[in-house]
């Protein structure tokens, strides 16, 4: 069944998702008491939420931890989940007050406080990790815990205050069990989420027991779950073909996606969402030769997006021409509108108006995991087959190691994905290309930082649009990062499981709890 649903969320932004599902009538079949196995080639960077701002880490924080506010399946507005109300207090938008759920406890037993609340936010900010979310809570001046009420002080109006506290960047920790200013060792977490994390074995898998004292807006698991993690996608079908997992996310080889259909045997998909995002980001500190814009700027005059969409993900992406995705409000396409078309001619003069002597030689790190060596590869190709530049690839195995890696300045350039924190264009551009941004690239720009201020002024986010607009043609003209694709997120699962229907849906929430034998 194909549908397309238009919805409206609370601050009043407007949003399209088109969704794709195909569910057969199963026959019946029970999984007598196992665990449901999910494979993933996600991976975990920390058990730590101050120490993590990736999708595999925030999969996991879904199910162990809880953050005041969540997202239901299926909607773009937060909920309360560990909160019993959230607000807005006054009118300029830089107060946010929430109510903790009555008798919240941790795995450990322990109640949940509006003081652990407090620290858990403390923390991010005094650890500031490179790979950590403290870039998400730019506008978070302080926070006060009294009684069960948390209140939320903002340097700045921040309508996009309540999206940030439902994700797994405001998991809620013991304060007991974790350290105020250094991250959590080890492979222990404790949360107050659906369900209580077991035996952990990194990069390998996550032993989940549905925590019988969870209370919130998600609900109870009927099973336990056990999460395999994949070297990359190959490894990942492999164990789906050998019937070794029930339920596969993130993600198969772009031709498996691309020849689903409905006549498979014992095979239930979904395709959903579309905002997922990647991009190639510059390092712009000094030393680097994508210090130098115009060198960016020729990049961006000979990326043949549709090639590598084709070429590489046999169409199952779509080529993207600006931070932002189609589907979410506000989007448009500088990147197309400076370059429509690939044109050597325009990158030659580029680089020679700017007294740059070709070819530009440029590292390009890519982390090992799909189809990005492939990608790596054919970009190498385009850029190269100019004669303006010579890339050499970086592959880097291990995702931690990637990760330091581009945040100490180690690569010229380096390819990346994005999964939207919450559908608002703010979330594609504030954390990416403003101060102190997640991309650790060296970038900064006041005009920049000026129009995201003044985007999330607004309640009525449909009046940030020309401010957007203007960002990303400024993103375009400075080229800090280059938008390659944009594609949906395939879940597929075995007959004898349900619920793997409401398991993602792009908003970053992985819903095990929704998964059950039939």
């Amino acid at each position: 069944m194909r549908s397309v649903r238009s919805k409206v969320i609370a601050t009043g932004l407007g949003l399209a998702v088109a969704g794709v599902a195909t569910w057969q009538l199963l026959p019946q079949d029970a999984g007598g008491g196992k665990a449901i196995r999910v494979g993933t080639s996600d991976v975990v960077s920390s058990l730590d939420p101050a120490g993590a701002y990736d999708a595999g880490s925030w999969a996991l924080f879904s199910n162990v931890y809880q953050s005041l506010l969540t997202i239901r399946s299926g909607s773009d507005t937060p909920v309360p989940d560990a909160a019993s109300a959230c607000k807005f207090v006054g009118e300029k938008l830089n107060t946010y007050q929430c109510e903790l759920r009555p008798d919240l406890k941790f795995s450990s037993g322990r109640a949940v406080t509006a003081e652990d609340v407090k620290f858990s936010f403390d923390r991010i900010k005094a650890i500031n990790s490179d790979q950590g979310p403290a870039p998400l809570f730019n506008t978070l001046d302080s926070v006060k815990a009294e009684g069960n009420t948390v209140t939320f002080n903002l340097s700045a109006g921040d309508a996009t205050f309540p999206f940030k506290i439902a994700t797994g960047a405001a998991s809620i920790v013991d304060k007991d069990k974790y350290p105020a200013k250094a991250l959590r060792e080890g492979n222990k977490a404790d949360g107050s989420g659906p369900f209580t994390l077991g035996a952990y074995a990194p990069g390998t898998s996550a032993e989940l027991k549905p925590n019988a004292s969870y209370k919130g807006q998600g609900k109870i698991s009927k099973t336990s779950v056990t999460v395999r993690y994949y070297k990359d996608s190959a490894e990942l079908e492999q164990a789906w073909n050998d019937h070794g997992i029930e339920v596969a996310h993130r993600d198969m080889p772009p031709a498996t996606l691309a020849a689903l259909n409905p006549g498979l045997k014992d095979t239930r998909y979904e395709a959903t969402g579309g905002t997922e995002t990647r991009s190639m980001v510059f390092n712009v500190r000094a030393g680097s030769p994508a210090a130098q814009p115009a060198v960016r700027q020729a990049v961006a005059a000979v990326l043949d997006r549709p090639k590598v969409a084709g070429e590489v993900y046999k169409g199952t992406v779509t080529p993207l021409f600006s931070l932002v995705p189609a589907g979410i409000a506000a989007h448009s396409t500088p990147f197309f509108d400076a370059w429509p078309t690939p044109n050597g001619l325009t990158a030659k003069k580029l680089l020679k108006d700017a007294g740059i002597t070709a070819p530009v030689t440029i590292n390009l790190g890519v982390n090992v995991r799909g189809a990005n060596i492939a990608e790596a590869e054919e970009i190498k190709k385009q850029l190269e087959s100019t004669g303006l530049f010579h890339l050499t690839i970086k592959p880097v195995e291990v995702w931690a190691d990637f990760q330091k890696a581009y945040a100490a300045g180690a690569f010229d350039a380096y390819t990346i994905g994005w999964i939207a924190d919450f559908p608002d264009a703010d979330n594609f551009l504030a954390p990416l290309v403003g101060a102190d941004s997640s991309m650790n690239n060296g970038f900064s720009n006041k005009a920049v930082d000026d129009l995201i201020t003044r985007t999330q002024s607004f309640s009525d986010r449909a009046g940030a649009a020309n401010d957007f607009r203007d960002l990303q043609k400024l993103v375009a003209q400075e080229v800090p990062m280059l938008p390659i694709w944009q594609k949906k997120d395939y879940v597929m699962s075995r007959e004898a499981v349900t619920g793997a229907q409401f398991l993602s849906d792009g908003t970053g929430v992985w819903r095990l709890w929704e998964l059950n034998w039939l």
